[in-house]
């Protein structure tokens, strides 16, 4: 299709299966959508954006390190206040749900670059955040970087035994066979 082909010429060949109508036609729409913002040699530019997992961490690390920007801790900081979602914390997608790891580094962040607790898009975030059970529910991400900062004790932190590395192949847990 990269050769200005429409999708809507895009014809099956006999003995294809077809897809339902209203499908076929919302792919065609899609596949047109995205042709037209192809750039002459192909190419494709849009904005790249992270949750506010990635801020959040640079910003700690900065104060972790003590090397801080204190214009870019205002700017990053100004940046997760804007993202933040209508049910008080922070979703890992555009208009998603709180998602509760994300939304418990983006307040602590914000708690280090100088925001105070009870102002009322940090109240917001608390309460959204105490509401699905705080931090003992985050992942195991954000529990190292809560225990990095003395903010939760290490035994909070799940570990597996350095033995699990010598189980075979054939063992039903093994190494290999996680992440």
């Amino acid at each position: 299709m990269m050769d200005g082909m429409t999708a809507k010429q895009n014809v099956p060949v006999a003995g294809e299966a077809t897809l339902p109508p209203r499908l076929d036609t919302a792919i065609a729409r899609s596949v047109d959508s995205l042709l037209s913002l192809q750039h002459e040699d192909g190419h494709w530019v849009f904005e790249l954006e992270a949750d506010a997992t990635i801020p959040a961490e640079y910003i700690l690390l900065q104060h972790y390190l003590g090397t801080v920007d204190p214009e870019l801790d205002k700017r990053i900081a100004r940046y997760l206040r804007g993202i933040q979602g209508e049910h008080g914390g922070w979703p890992l997608f555009h208009g998603g749900d709180l998602d509760l790891s994300a939304s418990v580094k983006a307040y602590f962040a914000l708690k280090a670059a100088g925001d105070p607790i009870d102002a009322p898009h940090m109240a917001r975030a608390r309460a959204a955040i105490l509401a699905r059970g705080g931090a003992r529910n985050c992942n195991v991400f954000t529990r190292i970087m809560l225990a990095l900062w003395g903010e939760v004790p290490w035994r909070a932190v799940p570990v597996m035994p350095v033995e699990i590395m010598l189980l075979p192949s054939w063992f039903p847990f093994h190494i290999d066979k996680i992440s």
